[in-house]
């Protein structure tokens, strides 16, 4: 009996890491979400391909970055991942 049950737990594995990755990935998906809906004129943000800049103007759907020498670029809000200061 004692190899059976080793057989369930190896079978189990693979499955219990899935579960795992699934959970984590929809923790990092909602604080993303409640990141882009919190932004603010000022915050200094970081976008998901690298480019750093200062909000200057928001609505709902485009954030408009400041990213230095008075140079604006436009963004989907669903683009903005994290805060400048948790990219250290």
């Amino acid at each position: 009996m004692d190899s059976g049950f080793g057989y369930v737990v190896i079978l189990l594995l693979p499955f219990l890491l899935l579960v795992f990755m699934m959970f984590t990935q929809r923790k990092r998906a909602q604080q993303i979400q409640a990141l882009q809906a919190a932004l603010v004129v000022g915050d200094e943000v970081v976008t998901t391909s690298g480019l750093y800049g200062t909000v200057v103007a928001l609505d709902d759907r485009v954030v408009t970055l400041d990213t230095g020498n008075g140079v604006t670029v436009r963004y989907d809000r669903r683009a903005i991942g994290s805060h400048a200061s948790e990219v250290a």
